[in-house]
């Protein structure tokens, strides 16, 4: 019964997020920071609320006489704080109501998640009481609606006899002593409320409580609009106890229990408050629920093997960020990609995210996003981790290599061979990539071209892209001689150890990994059969085909397919079309093959899936893409 209001709502929020994503960008979508959110409203209602202090006079004779003088003398500020300090709280509760909405939608309260959630709905009921007591402040006829209801509501508390209601008959039944008592409930519970806000987020590792800078400034600017456009006034004049309100403007946000309170029975009032905040509360411990709160994972992450433990239900994220490793991260709500990462053993729930920034074929190829995924075993992953200080914990090693030869093999590819010294080898495992480090501190990732039995040399295979900074540097300014900085090795595009028959299929210079594989192959006296299908655009970015050749003229058990996608004018005979579709022409069923695949995103997105429907296991699909430096590998270039 629950699951499908709740699915449903999930899916209201992930379709509203993709909303606001491609409006305002991950970063600044403001579903992942309501928390942050509410914070900076609550400093907004505080700051505007003691400006109006200052000129708020604590008697029944002048509380609303000063309140209309500070709406009305002073229009320019205090007419326009009072509007903010009212829409900055009626904007507090809905931060709140959706930021728990949300959480409840994607059962995140469970576990050890518990003493947030419930703190979380302590918090909420705080700041309808202060906000309803603000009401009261103004003296106005809504402030009469508001304190006559409330004590006639809390009048049928058991013991109170009916004794509050009394205190509200007549004007001259209200003294200053309640509203010094009223004011400093006001000052009171948002003391409280902050300080259970910071409870609230000790156990949520690195919570962020101010939002970006541009939310910031954008909510500020709308109050203020807001402001200008329908400025808060007070209504009906000033209160008289004796004569009931007849017409009157509720907050729907703060007030939308009141009506009920004269349309419903008192006990039903207060069953709906009670039973609606106990069920709330109970929340975390209530069916359905997905795994034993209890169990732990390991969580090691790789390169170093930095080990760490996992809570039950716990994501990647948190519990790196709970044993205070620096793990890349930004939105937290599985919208950005900053925190993709491989999954080199284990298994893992991958949550909710946005299928643009995980897509099928990068789950295909074992990557999850660290902020929405949680282990369901213990789990080994590659990511980059670092200290809280910003240094690697055990991190990559850096490296430096003299460019021993250059080689234009084709005008838009270079062969680059560095020489690394008989005393500073690399050891590295065939299908791996460097990560070169630029001069601004930005690197460009390059996979091994060369077999690794011989470590002391590098082969890199380096694309010419318009604008690349890397690129343009090797094919204009790179000479024999000149020294490369580099970290690595990186990646887990690595042969398996296992019978299949091996499927490769690479595009353009996507050929340099897969060529380090086959090498290392025929080095080690692998004899498993194995097709290569090469797609490029024109015959001529086939720029290392006559080497490919060989292997299979030498290798009984090496097939190779050249794929041009284009190049109508040329005389070529062989195959043409999309590589993957060439692929699955040959192989209709992929059942028992083992496939790695190197390319472009595109290429990656587009073929792994068609694979995948073609017989292909999950499970024996490797891919290496060349996606943007903020997910897994920087783009060539």
């Amino acid at each position: 019964m629950i699951l499908r209001p709740r699915s449903l709502l999930r899916a209201g929020f992930m379709q509203a997020e993709a909303i606001f994503n491609r409006a305002f960008g991950d970063r600044l979508n403001p579903f992942y920071h309501l928390g942050a959110l509410a914070f900076y409203l609550f400093w907004i209602v505080a700051a505007t609320g003691l400006y109006l202090f200052a000129f708020f006079d604590t008697s029944v004779e002048g509380a609303y006489s000063s309140v209309e003088a500070l709406t009305h003398n002073q229009w320019y500020a205090g007419g326009i704080i009072r509007s903010v300090h009212r829409y900055a709280s009626d904007a507090m509760v809905v931060a709140m109501l959706i930021h728990l909405a949300r959480y409840w939608a994607f059962d995140r309260m469970r576990g050890f998640r518990w003493f947030s959630w419930v703190t979380g709905v302590i918090l909420l009921w705080l700041v309808f009481a202060a906000g309803v007591n603000g009401y009261m402040l103004p003296w106005d006829r809504l402030a009469q609606f508001v304190t006559q209801a409330s004590f006639e509501w809390l009048n049928s508390v058991p013991g109170l006899g009916g004794t509050l209601v009394r205190n509200f008959m007549y004007d001259e039944n209200v003294s200053n002593r309640l509203f010094s008592l009223l004011v400093f409930i006001h000052i009171g519970v948002p003391l409280v409320t902050l300080l259970l806000m910071w409870i609230h987020v000790q156990r949520v590792p690195k919570a962020s409580t101010q939002p970006p800078r541009p939310i910031a400034i954008g909510v500020a600017i709308m109050l203020v609009v807001l402001s200008l456009v329908v400025p808060v006034m007070s209504q009906g004049g000033p209160a008289r106890l004796a004569v009931a309100p007849t017409e009157l403007s509720l907050d729907w946000f703060l007030l939308a229990l009141y009506p009920l309170v004269y349309s419903w029975p008192v006990v039903a009032v207060w069953g709906l408050v009670l039973g609606g905040s106990a069920l709330l509360t109970l929340a975390p411990w209530l069916p359905p629920r997905r795994q034993d709160a209890t169990s732990t994972f390991q969580l090691t992450m790789h390169p170093g093997g930095v080990a760490v433990e996992a809570r039950s239900g716990e994501t990647l994220l948190e519990a790196g960020l709970r044993a205070e490793l620096a793990l890349p991260y930004e939105c937290r709500g599985g919208g950005c990609g900053v925190c993709v990462c491989t999954v080199l053993n284990g298994r893992v729930d991958h949550g909710n995210y946005q299928p643009a920034v995980l897509t099928d074929a990068m789950r295909a190829a074992g990557q999850t996003l660290v902020c929405c995924a949680t282990p369901l075993e213990d789990v080994e992953l590659e990511v980059d981790v670092k200290s809280l200080s910003g240094e690697d914990t055990a991190g990559p090693q850096r490296h430096r290599g003299t460019v021993e030869k250059i080689e234009r093999l084709v005008p838009d590819v270079l062969r680059i061979w560095l020489d690394l010294g008989q005393l500073q080898p690399i050891k590295f495992t065939a299908g791996q990539y460097i990560n070169i480090v630029l001069d601004n501190g930005e690197t460009r990732s390059y996979s091994f071209a060369n077999p690794p039995q011989n470590s002391s040399r590098i082969e890199l295979h380096v694309r010419r892209v318009a604008g690349g900074r890397f690129t343009s540097y090797a094919f204009d300014t790179l000479r024999e001689g000149d020294t490369l900085e580099f970290t690595g090795p990186f990646g887990r595009f690595t042969l398996r150890d296992s019978e299949r028959p091996i499927l490769f299929i690479a595009g353009a210079t996507g050929f340099a990994p897969i060529k380090s594989i086959v090498e290392d192959a025929f080095a080690r006296g692998i004899e498993r059969p194995m097709w290569l299908y090469w797609g490029v655009r024109e015959r001529k970015d086939l720029y290392m085909a006559e080497l490919a050749e060989r292997w299979q003229a030498e290798h009984a058990n090496f097939h190779f397919v050249p794929v041009l996608s284009d190049d109508p004018d040329s005389d070529w005979t062989g195959r043409r079309g999309l590589v993957h579709q060439a692929m699955l022409e040959d192989f209709p069923d992929m059942t028992g093959y083992e496939l790695y695949a190197c390319g472009s995103v595109n290429m990656i997105e587009t073929a792994v899936p068609a694979f995948l429907e073609q017989g292909l296991e999950e499970g024996f699909c490797y891919s290496d893409a060349f996606v943007p430096s903020h997910q897994a590998r920087p783009e060539l270039g």
